[in-house]
């Protein structure tokens, strides 16, 4: 089956804007949502998202204001005029669809690529264009299929070498195996750092990854990793919401992510910060034991970079909720949505459950609570800055 990759342009898209103080981030990250949604904002575009090379998308209106935003869609230097044909982006079959809207932030077209399975499941890739000499993006998330997935990747990668392209950059919004970074038990395998190997040795250049599940993960591949954070898009949603700051607590579901929720909390005015001490009996399984903070008549925010099945951060939300919280919002990056997530998750536990399209969300998969917010424009950004050998970390100072 050949890779069909859908319009970008939305009748359901939505913008924000920065407005907490404290917040550091002027992001404005267009959110997908259901029509039914709640809060939901529909903005009127200029035009379509359809371009062609060197065109540039609209800026969007809201209330009949324009937005202004650090991130606004970038004219490629030099594509008007063709003289710079060096950039180039392919999408693999995990996630067209954030691929597309990166290639519109770029003003660029997604290059021409067919991938195709054979009857016993083996991959097929053909470039249909040249990248000899070329500065070639794949992006490809190893989300559910996994395997599948990442194996499409790694032919993806071998192709372009072959193709005789200049540097082969790896887009992984999400990075699979990441939770298996280091061995807990014996006799287990690290398979984050084989999956890096494998990566290394298909043919990449550099790897472009968003909120990896470890920063130590970095340190598996032996070729220079961008280190994207989700963090910008959510607080720059959390802002726009009519929630006072000195109501807000930034709560981790779990001792290992103090450091994300520290680290989120500052940028969000310095809001207080509580941990729910939880005991793991297994995979896909936790149990909660207390809390360490106070969220009593407090609005709490819980951070962390997935969520699978749900358990860790269900289990969370009922103890803040026993412990007086007035609201819940749930904040992710990765939506894996592994079952029963969706029972979960759509329980009435959570105001709202904030998420990104690092991974596509299956239309059955939707709920009232859920919004999904793209990190298109952020990774955009990023590609440009790798492409013009500029820094990549000024974008989170």
């Amino acid at each position: 089956m050949a890779l069909s990759v859908p319009s970008s342009s939305s009748s359901s898209s939505s913008f924000h804007r920065l407005t907490l103080p404290g917040a550091r981030f002027g992001f404005a990250e267009k959110c997908r949502r259901l029509p039914s949604a709640k809060h939901a904002v529909r903005c009127q575009l200029i035009e379509p998202l359809e371009f062609s090379n060197g065109a540039r998308p609209c800026i969007p209106l809201i209330n009949d204001r324009t937005l202004p935003t650090l991130l606004t869609p970038r004219q490629v230097q030099g594509v008007e005029s063709g003289s710079d044909k060096r950039l180039r982006i392919f999408s693999g079959t995990a996630n067209p669809v954030l691929a597309q809207e990166i290639a519109c932030y770029l003003g660029l077209k997604l290059g021409k690529i067919n991938i195709k399975r054979f009857a016993d499941g083996e991959i097929y890739v053909q470039l249909k264009e040249s990248v000899r000499g070329c500065d070639v993006f794949l992006v490809q998330p190893t989300c559910p299929p996994a395997n599948e997935n990442l194996m499409e990747l790694l032919v993806m990668i071998d192709a372009c070498r072959r193709a005789s392209a200049k540097n082969i950059t790896a887009v992984i919004p999400y990075f699979g195996y990441a939770r298996a970074d280091r061995k807990t038990q014996g006799r287990e395998s690290i398979a984050a750092k084989l999956v890096a190997n494998l990566i290394t040795e298909a043919g990449a250049n550099r790897v472009l990854a968003c909120d990896l599940h470890s920063g130590q993960s970095m340190g598996y591949f032996d070729i220079p990793v961008d280190h994207v954070y989700g963090q910008p898009v959510i607080l720059d949603y959390l802002a726009s919401k009519t929630i006072c700051s000195n109501e807000i607590v930034v709560v981790s579901p779990d001792v290992g992510g103090v450091a994300r929720a520290r680290a989120f909390a500052k940028k969000l005015s310095d809001a207080p910060l509580a941990i729910v001490d939880k005991r793991r009996h297994g995979h896909n399984s936790a149990e909660v034991m207390n809390l360490i903070g106070d969220v009593k008549g407090k609005v709490a925010v819980m951070l962390d970079d997935m969520i699978d099945t749900a358990g860790t951060i269900a289990k969370g939300a009922a103890l803040l909720h026993q412990e007086g919280a007035r609201e819940v919002y749930a904040c992710s990056t990765h939506a894996v949505f592994s079952p029963p997530a969706i029972e979960r998750l759509s329980s009435g536990l959570f105001q709202e459950v904030i998420i990104t399209n690092t991974i596509p969300v299956a239309e059955e998969n939707y709920f009232p609570q859920l919004t999904v917010l793209s990190v298109a424009n952020l990774l955009g950004e990023t590609i440009w800055r790798v492409h013009d050998d500029c820094s990549v970390s000024s974008i989170f100072q």
